[in-house]
């Protein structure tokens, strides 16, 4: 259950991660912050970030092998990675509907499904 949970908590801290980077973009977009100096964005950014780090933490402690859970530190990584990526183009397919999805995304998308493939081979 711990890789479970893991996984669960990595896509979840994964939202809070993408609206951190990236949703200030969005609030400007959108004329809400267009006229906020940096530092309030990047305080506003860290307060959303905050509760990212309130997931990742615990998601990678109960997932390390050494805490009792199936990953190792490389496979860790290399779910987070793929994790963040599928989250990221979700919430911007959504969100900024103007960013299209070419082919060498999708061919990047199957190099992380490589990567994730080979990081597990023993």
């Amino acid at each position: 259950m711990n890789g479970f949970w893991t996984v669960v908590m990595l896509i979840f801290s994964n939202v809070f991660m993408t609206f951190a980077w990236y949703g200030h973009l969005k609030l400007s977009e959108m004329k809400i912050s267009t006229g906020w100096p940096l530092i309030l964005v990047i305080l506003f950014s860290w307060g959303i970030a905050f509760f990212e780090y309130c997931l990742t933490v615990p998601a990678n402690r109960i997932g390390f092998v050494e805490n009792g859970g199936p990953f190792n530190l490389m496979q860790l990584k290399v779910i987070q990675e793929a994790v963040s990526l599928t989250v990221f183009t979700l919430i911007v397919s959504f969100l900024f509907k103007g960013q299209p999805i070419a082919w060498n995304h999708i061919a990047a998308f199957a190099c992380l499904v490589l990567a994730v493939f080979f990081v597990f081979l023993k």
